[in-house]
């Protein structure tokens, strides 16, 4: 059986913990187009490499501290 780490697709419950944050956080993330998911007959799933995009994304993204500069 594979594990989370060796999943390409993850629950949004299993997706969140791999975020360290909440279920309704990472609703909100999907609702708002920040994490892009796939729809499985009627399971609705987050690739694993979506993860890693939004996390890239965050490191690009300007911060407060950088519009402060």
């Amino acid at each position: 059986m594979p594990t989370p780490e060796t999943r390409v697709v993850l629950t949004i419950e299993q997706a969140a913990q791999q975020l360290g944050i909440g279920r309704t956080t990472m609703y909100a993330l999907i609702k708002a187009g920040q994490i892009r998911t796939v729809t499985i007959g009627r399971l609705r799933r987050v690739p694993t490499f979506c993860l890693d995009e939004y996390v890239r994304n965050l490191l690009t993204e300007p911060t407060s501290l950088d519009r402060a500069a």
